[in-house]
């Protein structure tokens, strides 16, 4: 990797592992290609820190929604960075957003508010454990309301984002994309719900007619066998239908992806991990992973 150009490296939730997690960065082959935001003295070893003391005193495992404006405010910093060209990609790790939330901050996720600092109009969700990818077409959301979600529209705005952010950040040429029905056996020709008959299969239609490689609606139980074929990845209606299989494959190394930004921005696979903070116990091969892929996207 080139020294030109960091990724920067927000270091999550100052109560969480995240802190911990960046310091181990410091003994990585990425130890020179990176530039922590955080708070200076919970890191340790030799990794460029921009410092964003707290205001609040830190204690491992108990989270204090004081600091969750200096947390936010630290990602506002590093997304800016990214936009000016100061860093060639963000690699995030986790907050809570109950912290958030209980400092009276609007907060629903990272993902969302990086789509309102880079003024994204469509931000989509996917997971990378190895050769697998999974991408989401809602997210955050109460499953009674995922149908009325996934409208026409919609889908295919998410599909074109898919197709699109496929050949510019990961260099295929023509991704073949599978995407799950919404309903068990996708609907049973409408005796299992009508969603799949006359939301998903005509929207498949109309971007295939455009040159789109897309093939489904697919069962999501078999849409993930070797019997579904190659696929470049497997698009979720929702959070628990696709998540539960890529964190089966690969959870500790996989990745999360924001497609639809102007930037390159990935992250890690589990959340704040409070119960452990402070213990030594944190894994670092998700960060690790979440690196080298922003470094690839990135060209480095």
């Amino acid at each position: 990797m080139s020294p030109h150009k960091p990724l920067v490296v927000t270091a999550g939730d100052p109560a969480g592992i995240g802190p911990e997690l960046c310091s181990t960065l410091a003994d990585s082959p990425y130890a020179e290609d990176v530039v922590i935001v955080g708070d200076k003295s919970l890191i340790k070893g030799s990794v460029k820190v921009i410092d964003t003391p707290f205001p609040a005193p830190v204690v491992c495992g108990k989270p204090d929604s004081a600091n969750a404006q200096t947390l936010l405010d630290g990602l506002a910093r590093a997304v800016k960075g990214c936009l000016n060209g100061e860093f060639s990609g963000l690699v995030t790790l986790p907050v809570a957003k109950s912290v958030i939330a209980d400092a009276g901050i609007p907060f629903t996720g990272h993902t969302e508010l990086l789509a309102e600092l880079t003024n994204a109009a469509l931000p989509v969700m996917m997971l990378v454990a190895g050769e697998l990818r999974v991408a989401l077409v809602s997210t955050h959301m109460p499953l009674s309301a995922v149908p009325g979600y996934v409208t026409k529209k919609r889908l295919g705005d998410v599909i074109e984002v898919l197709d699109r952010e496929l050949r510019s950040k990961f260099k295929l040429r023509n991704p073949e994309i599978v995407v799950c029905g919404l309903n068990p056996h996708a609907g049973e020709g409408g005796h299992l719900g009508h969603e799949d008959r006359d939301v998903i299969a005509p929207v498949i239609r109309e971007l295939t007619d455009k040159g789109l490689h897309l093939r489904g609606p697919l069962p999501a139980d078999t849409a993930f066998t070797p019997a579904a074929g190659h696929k470049d990845v497997v698009l979720a209606m929702y959070h628990d239908q696709g998540l539960p299989v890529l964190k089966y494959a690969g959870f500790g190394h996989a990745v999360n992806v924001t497609l639809g930004l102007p930037i390159i921005r990935t992250s890690v696979d589990h959340g704040t991990a409070f119960d452990i903070a402070g213990r030594g116990e944190a894994d670092s091969g998700s960060l690790i992973a979440a690196v080298r892929l922003a470094a690839t996207m990135a060209g480095k």
